[in-house]
């Protein structure tokens, strides 16, 4: 096994109440320095069962804008779906470590799924208290089963259940903030990839860490996805950064937390904002959340909407291929 996964690096670490130092965060990242403590506001939370229309879009654009991240409740996933989406990802990450390296990403590997540690350059060198697996869920046209564990033997049959269910929840979030930019209901998905817009799953695994005040899981980062949706476990792990400041988004059961990508800030023109946000970790419990991104064709060219371009509003950003995108994004280059 040529690279130290952090699961197998925690164990040694809980047993020596310490973490190397490659896991230890610069003073300003470090979360025990920069957590805001005392009353902060709550991140919106969106009811998706009003029955007026123009209040939850009103809502959601309002949290788009402000935030760049909210919650939503009666999203009509059944909790069970959720329920063994979450139990087939904790069993594959208990699985023995050998098993797990059979889906492990191989040098050279243009795609980022499979089993992992590693994602991009780290900044100083530092390094994510974090294991991963992603695998690309829908269309059908966009999935790789090799990348799927076939243990547990219910993983493709809970992943495939949830991306069904999932489907009508992106239609229907794309459709509200396409309507609160001013645009018609279909035009925001269409100008990210419309019906062949990708789903990639990404499983974090945040094992117990020592010095949760030192460490972080996933460092301040902005998705480059048009929009994503992510259901956590019930530890406490999440933040985002607004007015300056780090705050916890609270856990609420069952809902589903949504996160305005870069892609949705490109294509709004800057309107909405892609929300930076960071991961912490617990000194007791395992951290685990299933975000699903749902990014562009990699071919497709991306830009600010022309109905939100004008000449006292000229595009804030250039249009490029998704594909040139995510390499700069990866390597740290600016767009």
């Amino acid at each position: 096994m040529e690279v130290e996964r952090v699961q197998h690096v925690a164990s040694t670490a809980l047993a020596q109440d310490t973490i190397p130092p490659e896991f230890i965060r610069s003073e300003h990242e470090q979360p025990g320095l920069t957590t805001f403590r005392g009353s902060a506001p709550d991140v919106p939370v969106i009811d998706l069962s009003t029955k007026d229309e123009k209040e939850v879009i009103d809502a959601i654009a309002n949290a788009a804008q402000k935030w760049g991240l909210f919650q939503v409740v009666n999203h009509e996933i059944p909790n069970d779906v959720i329920a063994k989406l979450q139990e087939v990802g904790r069993q594959f990450f208990e699985l023995p470590q050998e098993e797990k390296e059979l889906y492990a990403k191989q040098p050279g590997q243009n795609s980022v799924e499979g089993y992992g540690t590693k994602l991009q350059k780290e900044i100083e060198g530092k390094k994510g208290w974090v294991d991963h697996l992603f695998n690309r869920i829908a269309p059908p046209s966009a999935i790789d089963y090799k990348f799927w564990p076939k243990n547990p033997p219910s993983y493709r049959e809970a992943n495939e259940e949830y991306a069904k269910y999932l489907h009508k929840v992106e239609d229907k979030l794309l459709r509200l903030m396409s309507l609160g930019l001013g645009l018609e209901g279909h035009e925001l998905k269409e100008a990210v990839g419309g019906d062949k817009l990708e789903y990639m799953m990404k499983i974090n695994y945040y094992p117990p860490c020592p010095r949760p005040d030192l460490a972080l899981g996933v460092p301040a980062h902005t998705d480059m996805s048009a929009l994503t949706i992510l259901v956590p476990n019930e530890v406490q792990g999440l933040q985002v950064f607004n007015d300056e400041h780090w705050y916890d988004v609270k856990y609420i059961p069952n809902a589903l937390i949504i996160h305005v990508g870069d892609q949705s800030e490109i294509v709004s023109n800057g309107k909405y904002k892609s929300v930076l946000h960071r991961t912490t970790v617990n000194k007791d419990k395992v951290r685990m959340s299933w975000p699903v991104f749902m990014e562009p064709p990699l071919d497709l060219e991306v830009g600010p909407h022309p109905k939100l371009v004008s000449e006292d509003n000229p595009p804030k950003y250039k249009t490029k291929k998704f594909r040139d995108y995510v390499y700069c994004k990866f390597n740290k280059i600016p767009q």
